[in-house]
């Protein structure tokens, strides 16, 4: 397999809940074929194990129970699957999703070894990843390719 090299700001590993509120203008792995995280590969009978109202993103309310339905509480794997690709959707997240393009290793390139076991915490300075001086060389493999892309993505 041949791995080739990009260089990019953001990247986000899973179209999830978390991987599509991130903020940014990433690029967002997904391996699966739709945004919804786990919530679209788990069994039949998972629901949600908080009520909807605390799962929800301050801008984008559940849809409202359809006619003749009552308010689930608890909602299906399937609702809260739904209810992600709709906020996806809603903002524009989907054009940043490369589905099918599965994350295989995750590789911090950033400071020197010592440097980073000198570190009071992980970080150094209380922020995430020290000073901004470190990468993340990401590989991916993409579903219609054999070959790997690894990609470096600044932690600034």
């Amino acid at each position: 397999m041949e791995a080739s090299k990009t260089k990019r700001s953001v990247a986000i590993v899973g179209a999830g809940a978390s991987g599509l509120a991130a903020g940014f203008r990433p690029v967002v792995f997904e391996s699966g074929e739709a945004a919804g995280g786990v919530w679209r590969r788990t069994l039949a009978a998972t629901r949600l194990q908080t009520p909807a109202q605390a799962y929800r993103f301050s801008d984008f309310p559940w849809p409202p129970p359809a006619a003749g339905t009552e308010e689930e509480e608890f909602p299906r794997h399937d609702e809260v699957a739904a209810y992600l690709d709709a906020y996806a959707r809603r903002f524009g997240v989907l054009e940043r999703v490369l589905f099918g393009s599965k994350a295989v290793s995750a590789e911090y390139a950033g400071v020197p070894e010592e440097e980073v076991a000198a570190w009071e915490r992980w970080s150094g300075n209380g922020e995430a990843f020290g000073d901004g001086r470190g990468e993340w060389l990401l590989t991916v493999q993409h579903r219609e390719s054999e070959n790997l892309q690894v990609g470096e993505y600044v932690t600034a």
